[in-house]
């Protein structure tokens, strides 16, 4: 195999020259060689187009029209999210309580679950209950407890022609005491599985996407706060919550915090691309659902959540959005910027150069010039990235123009996971860039790509949003002292039950 330097070395040979269409192409492939991907993504990237989804690998016309069926209830239930794309599971779901790992779900008879009947899923989807164990809600049962008894149907029929995969997960789920006694389970479902209730004001459109949102897509998981019992707080729904170093935004309509700004046609495209320009790019955990569920959902579908979504309560939270001053903004230095890896080079250096000269020949003085030497490669220097490559713009996103800066501190701080094995990872700069000069590089992109004022995050903000620890309810975090004295009391108890007992009995001798 070649050289890239060769490969390179023959574009310019070309007897033809290439149609635009055709260049751009070669300038992804280019780049997307010279950057490391493990495949050439699609070059659709324009998100005005959202009526064609993407094929369901999994669905063929020699299956039935039921395990069909079955294949896209998977897509729409983002089961590969966790369970990955074969279903052999392993994926770790990180908790307040640990980590928890999903299992293998393919008909395998030893490993995975092909000793289960149609009632055994059901179990475990509406009641969180395996043949032989109770299953922790971090397999989104809560959610899907609301599933229609066809949609399961389906969904088994074609769990069961997938390849069967017999092996053991690498890892085993084992959370300390006392969330390891899965039998605690039965007391958190009664008191926080919801009774899934239609609403009775919404149109048959709005219902189905009632139905995707709260059950199949069970989008509150990520986007609902969660109360003392680590259930839903019903009263935030869909206000956003955080996970870990990551955090869900608000999705209600409320104009300020939420996406009250956004047409139904603007969350349909960011749902089918990942993408919405000068906006939002799907990135973490979001990035995955777009990866591996929303984009091959029916564009009825799609619109069906938009609508929904559009008449949820609007909940006003204290992370407000700037609006969008599109006159801030920079500009692309050319057209094909985005796809044109030389053209993309040769502008990083001399942007470099510039940001060196301004510093006084000290290029690592300025937080332009850590943006340049950290970032540029990939988001652009004028923040468009490479969203062929699906290197992501930063231009204008909402994450840019929140009031906290937790979540773009976060993000520089720990990187992003790709959405897929081949999608492009963004990696953490903790380790290598001081608590100051994450400040300067979070003001700066803020400024720069997110039309804010003069928003000053300072180094003592950085340390505390990077050393502060998880908000993690009471009850859950001093559950293994509480449980043991719960277990003293009940034996205390019972053991002036005893003596009472024996001294009435000795009295009445």
């Amino acid at each position: 195999m070649k050289p890239t330097s060769a490969k390179l070395s023959l574009l310019p040979n070309m007897a033809i020259a290439p149609t635009p269409p055709l260049r751009k192409a070669l300038h992804v492939l280019v780049s997307a060689l010279l950057l490391g991907a493990a495949s050439v993504p699609a070059l659709a990237a324009t998100p005005a187009i959202i009526e064609k989804a993407e094929p369901i690998p999994a669905v063929s016309p020699a299956n039935s029209d039921l395990v069909n069926r079955g294949a896209y209830i998977a897509r729409a239930a983002d089961c590969m999210a966790c369970h990955r794309e074969d279903y052999a599971g392993g994926v770790g779901i990180e908790t307040p309580m640990g980590k928890v790992y999903a299992t293998n779900i393919t008909p395998s008879v030893r490993y995975g679950i092909g000793n289960y009947t149609e009632q055994d899923l059901k179990n475990a989807l509406k009641r969180g209950r395996a043949p032989d164990h109770q299953l922790y809600p971090a397999m989104p049962y809560p959610s899907y407890s609301g599933m229609t008894d066809g949609d399961i149907h389906a969904l088994f029929a074609y769990l069961q022609t997938v390849p069967a995969v017999d092996e053991a997960s690498p890892h085993k789920t084992e959370l300390p005491f006392p969330f390891n006694i899965r039998t605690l389970m039965k007391f958190w479902n009664v008191i926080n599985v919801p009774a899934w209730e239609a609403r009775t004001d919404l149109d048959a459109t709005q219902q189905r996407g009632e139905y995707l949102v709260n059950n199949l897509e069970h989008c509150a998981t990520c986007h609902t706060p969660r109360d003392s019992t680590m259930g839903y707080n019903k009263s935030l729904y869909m206000a956003g919550a955080q996970l870990g170093n990551w955090h869900a935004p608000n999705i209600t309509p409320d104009e300020a915090s939420g996406i009250g700004s956004w047409s139904e046609t603007d969350i349909a495209t960011y749902l089918r691309t990942g993408h919405l320009e000068n906006r939002a790019f799907a990135g973490g955990p979001m990035g995955e659902a777009v990866a591996h569920s929303t984009r091959y959902l029916t564009t009825e579908d799609l619109r069906a959540i938009a609508s929904y979504l559009k008449v949820i309560p609007a909940v006003r939270t204290e992370d407000t959005l700037q609006p969008l001053n599109t006159a801030k903004l920079p500009q692309k230095a050319n057209d094909e910027i985005t796809f044109n890896l030389i053209d993309q080079m040769k502008h990083i250096e001399q942007a470099k150069l510039k940001a060196g000269t301004a510093a006084g020949g000290t290029v690592a003085a300025t937080s332009e010039a850590l943006y340049l030497a950290k970032c540029a490669s990939c988001h652009g220097v004028d923040g468009y990235g490479q969203p062929e490559a699906r290197y992501a713009p930063i231009v204008g996103i909402s994450t840019l123009r929140r009031d906290q800066p937790n979540a773009v501190v976060n993000v520089i701080a720990h990187g992003i996971e790709g959405a897929t094995n081949t999608s492009p990872q963004m990696p953490g700069f903790k380790d290598e860039l001081s608590a100051e000069q994450i400040a300067g590089l979070a003001n700066y992109v803020r400024v720069t790509f997110g039309g804010m004022s003069d928003r000053q995050v300072t180094a003592e903000q950085v340390d505390n949003i990077m050393t502060a620890p998880a908000d993690v309810p009471f009850l859950i975090k001093n559950a293994g002292w509480l449980a043991w004295l719960g277990i003293i009391a009940v034996v205390l108890l019972l053991g002036l039950l005893i003596w009472c007992l024996l001294r009435r009995m000795s009295d009445a001798r």
